[in-house]
């Protein structure tokens, strides 16, 4: 009788099978870790035209001339394109939870004088500085998507998330114009304080793919 010889797989090789359902299977930490992250982004694309309806308030609050008030938009503005070409290299040198976490906090303490300013240079000064640390959170948040989502989860993830930075800046004015009649104006800064502070926490104790979205990319970096 011939005997039929029966080949196992090389040690270390796992089966197809198994490897796709690994692959298909995500840590419920890690997902909800994503999803603050999400929102983290959201609030800072919210705050580009959250003011856009409430100027005027704005305006007769710091006693700003019609010249000057557009600068507590513009300044947000341009501040966070400078920082989202930045944040590549800072998620290299501290991390993605550290970046994250600063960032996330940095925007609550920023939205909190934004919302106590009593000039239009102070505005102007922290309305700066929330847009540049707000932008640290953005590209943070389409890395991790990428390495979080893989195989055919991709191209689902990527218009989702790009729905969120869409849908926020669109319902910024009517966000803002509601908190401004229901409350006042300093609600359009305030109203980020108890998010960002849950963001920020999260963030840093439920993120735990911190190297490896670097290794994902092909980024070698010391920290882990």
């Amino acid at each position: 009788m011939s005997e039929i010889a029966v080949s196992s797989p090389p040690i270390g090789v796992q089966p197809a099978a198994t490897s796709a359902s690994s692959l298909d299977a995500i840590p419920p930490r890690r997902l909800i870790a994503f999803l603050a992250m999400c929102f983290g982004m959201f609030m800072a694309f919210l705050d580009i035209q959250i003011v856009s309806s409430s100027l005027n308030e704005i305006q007769a609050g710091i006693s700003a001339s019609a010249d000057e008030i557009p600068w507590v938009q513009t300044a947000y503005l341009i501040a966070e394109v400078i920082a989202i070409p930045l944040s590549g290299f800072l998620s290299r040198a501290l991390g993605t939870r550290i970046l994250f976490s600063i960032s996330a906090a940095g925007f609550t303490v920023a939205s909190v004088l934004c919302g106590t300013s009593s000039s239009i240079n102070e505005m102007i000064v922290w309305r700066a500085l929330q847009g540049f640390i707000g932008g640290g959170m953005v590209p943070t948040v389409f890395a991790s998507a990428y390495f979080i989502f893989q195989g055919p989860r991709q191209k689902f993830i990527a218009p989702v998330v790009g729905l969120i930075a869409t849908l926020a800046p669109t319902i910024g004015p009517t966000v803002g114009g509601y908190l401004t009649d229901a409350y006042s104006w300093h609600w359009l800064f305030f109203i980020n304080v108890v998010p960002g502070i849950i963001v920020a926490v999260m963030t840093f104790l439920l993120v735990d793919f911190i190297s490896r979205i670097c290794r994902f990319f092909g980024i070698s970096t010391g920290v882990g």
